[in-house]
Formats: C-alpha cells, structure tokens, sequence
C-alpha cells in the first residue's frame, strides 16, 4: 500500500505538468509534415543517388534553418494573436500586401503540384492505381483530414502527427536495413558542390526543406493558443519552442535518411531508374527486397495524403490574411490542383516535376521570410518578446543566403 500511494503521489504532479503543457504541443507537427512532404523524397533520393553523400550538409543546414524560421512564425503568432499575412496586411503597404498573396498562390500551386503528384505515385506503386485517378483520390483524403478540424483542432493535430509517425518508421527501417557508412556521411558535412546541377539540386532541396506556406501557416496554429497572462505566454513560448525542436528534428531525421539510403545504395551501382521516385521504388525492392520497398511507398503515401491536406489548409490562411477574403475550400482544391492534374493526364516525367516544384518555393522563401524577420524584430509589435539582436542576424543571413543561391542558379544556368 506504501509502495502505490507514493507511486500516485509521483504521478499525479506529472499528470498535471503534463495536462498543463499539453494544449500547446502540435502546431509544429502540423508545419513539420510540409519538411517530409513527397517533394522532400524527390530531391533528397535524387540528391543521394546522384551525389552519394556529397549534398548531407545542406539537409542540415536546411533543417536548422527551418527550426529557427519555425520558431519565429510560431513565437509571433502566440505574441500578437494574429498570423503572419493579417500582420502583413496592417503593416505593409496595399499593394505590397496584394503582391506577397499573388505570389503565395502561386506557391500554394507548386505546393500542391508535389503533394498531389506524391500521393497519386504512392497509391500507383502500390495498388496499380492510374495516376491522375491517384491525384483525385488524394484531394478526396485531403478533404476528409481537413474535416477532422470540425471536431476540434486537437484531433486534426494528432492525426498529422501520426501520419508523420508513419513516414519516420517507414525510414528508419529502411535506414537500419541498409546501414549507414558514418565516414561518408561526416565527410557530406563539408559544404561543397559538384557543378551547376548540384547547385539546382541543392536549391531543390532548400525548397523542400524550408517551405514558404508553413512559415505563414505556424503562426496561425499558434495564435488562438496565446496565453491569457503573461506566465502563459512564457510557459506557451518554451512549449512551442520544444515543440518546434521535437517535430522538426523528426522531420530532419527523415530527410537526412532518404539521402543516406540513396547514397548507401544506390550511389555509383549502375542501378537504372534511381533518379525517379519509381525506380527508387523498384531499386529498394531489387537492392534489399519487397519490404523495403513496400515501407518506402506507405511512407509516400502518407506524405502525400498529410501533406496535401496542410498545403490547403496554408492556403486558405494565405488568402484571408492577405486579402481578408475566404472562398469555399472545393474551388481552392479544384484551382490548385490544376496544375499537378495537368501534369499527371500529360504524361509529365512526376518525379522532374517534382524537382522543379521544390525551386519555385525556394523562389517563394524570401516573400515569407522577410517579412516574418522585419515584424518580429519590431517592439511596437512584438513587446518583450521582441528578437535578440543575435536573433535578428541569424535571420537575416538566412535570408541572404537563400536569395544569394537563387540568384547564383539563375546565372549559371541561364548564363550564355
């Protein structure tokens, strides 16, 4: 009887601590299914098979970008009780404002362009499903993960996270299957490139990586969980903060493992096909056998039925912050979807497509990230809360750095 009382006596204050914390856990879980979206297995498989382990340190980077670009969008939703593009759309000029929604659609597009297609390549490798019936199916799934936030956003948030629960198990046994050679990986630390398609790829990657609607949609999840009192608000900023690391951190583990499966396996093989997601597929199921490939597409597959539902989810934020309009979610579906459903009844390499879709949101980084830096380091904004001045300049040299490996892309590609 001891014994039990004093285990209760322990448990009860961790129940409470537990129960105190809890309601500010999962918005990042939410953003972080957009950095292991299919367009994260397009560029890092490629980037693997391609480079071997050449292009590791751009993953890490990327996703320490991504945890410091996360945080800022959550802390500023949680402070203002508003979400980046309402904030936009106070303190930005009118027109300024209108151009920053254009060009977030557009990114809402490209978005769109790689879940779908992502989701529709699962659903073919896996049931022979045709892919632009695939592509409708995902809408369809996409529309009924959305209806979940109907019962509550809690339950929407812990389906998310257990779909990217799915894609981290589907990964590490592939990992722990085909080992990893810690010397190649270490020396993929090195930042170095291999000529101008590793730079395209690298930017690719970047895009994939660091997503322009996940920047403006955190600070959405987190605005109606602002705290009522000022030890809520500090007790939600360390939630969120811890938050953001756990889910992003899983969600890196993911990317960096799809590179090293790709280099383990497929680097210098000779191994046909491996720079599209389906003969990744059949070179997982050549190299090891149908398991791993069979883990590989149920991943894909819950990427891009997660991922497809968040991106819609981005874009109806996107619109009423920018532009204080909202339209029926059926027709922000049917209008983004077009391009990737144009893709799929074309015929269009989906693997390319999805390369190319990751650069155009890296394009689309800047227009999320500048603004998010500009707002959080203001005092008349922010209060207390505002960015430390070391907050601010590593913001804005990841900035710099994206718009800089943007800008060195285009010349070299388009250069005569």
């Amino acid at each position: 009887m001891v014994v039990l009382d004093v285990a209760q006596s322990v448990a009860l204050p961790l129940r409470r601590r537990v129960a105190r914390v809890a309601p500010w856990f999962g918005p990042a879980f939410v953003a972080a299914i957009a950095y292991a979206d299919p367009g994260n297995f397009a560029t890092n498989f490629t980037g693997g098979a391609t480079y071997g382990h050449l292009l590791v340190w751009v993953i890490v980077a990327a996703n320490l970008m991504a945890m410091l670009i996360q945080s800022l969008s959550a802390k500023l939703g949680l402070v203002t009780g508003n979400d980046l593009p309402e904030l936009c759309r106070r303190h930005l000029p009118r027109r300024v404002s209108r151009g920053l929604w254009v060009q977030a659609e557009l990114v809402a597009m490209a978005t769109d362009l790689a879940e779908i297609i992502g989701g529709a390549l699962a659903l073919y490798l896996l049931f022979g499903v045709p892919l632009p019936i695939g592509g409708l199916i995902t809408c369809v799934v996409a529309f009924a993960l959305l209806g979940l936030q109907r019962r509550g956003v809690r339950r929407y948030e812990s389906v998310i996270a257990g779909l990217l629960g799915v894609i981290l198990l589907g990964f590490l046994y592939n990992t722990l299957r085909a080992g990893a050679d810690a010397g190649a990986v270490a020396g993929g630390m090195v930042p170095s490139f291999a000529g101008v398609d590793s730079v395209l790829l690298a930017t690719g990657i970047l895009g994939a990586t660091v997503m322009p609607h996940v920047i403006y949609l955190h600070s959405a999840l987190t605005k109606t969980r602002s705290g009522r009192d000022a030890g809520d608000l500090r007790l939600a900023l360390r939630c969120q903060r811890a938050d953001t690391l756990l889910a992003l951190g899983l969600a890196g583990l993911i990317n960096l493992a799809m590179l090293i499966i790709a280099a383990r396996l497929f680097f210098g093989s000779g191994i046909p096909g491996t720079d599209s997601l389906e003969g990744i597929h059949a070179g997982l199921g050549a190299t090891m056998d149908s398991h791993a490939a069979l883990a590989f597409a149920i991943a894909l597959l819950a990427s891009g039925f997660a991922s497809s539902s968040v991106g819609t989810h981005a874009g109806q934020v996107v619109m009423q912050g920018f532009i204080n309009r909202t339209i029926p979610l059926t027709l922000r579906r049917l209008l983004t979807m077009a391009p990737a459903m144009a893709v799929l009844l074309l015929g269009v390499d989906p693997t390319a497509a999805l390369v190319w879709s990751q650069v155009v949101l890296s394009f689309g980084v800047p227009f999320a990230l500048v603004p998010l830096v500009w707002l959080t380091r203001r005092r008349d904004i922010m209060g207390a809360h505002v960015n430390h001045r070391a907050t601010t300049v590593a913001a804005g040299v990841v900035a710099a750095l994206i718009i800089a490996l943007n800008v060195f892309l285009l010349v070299r590609t388009f250069a005569v």
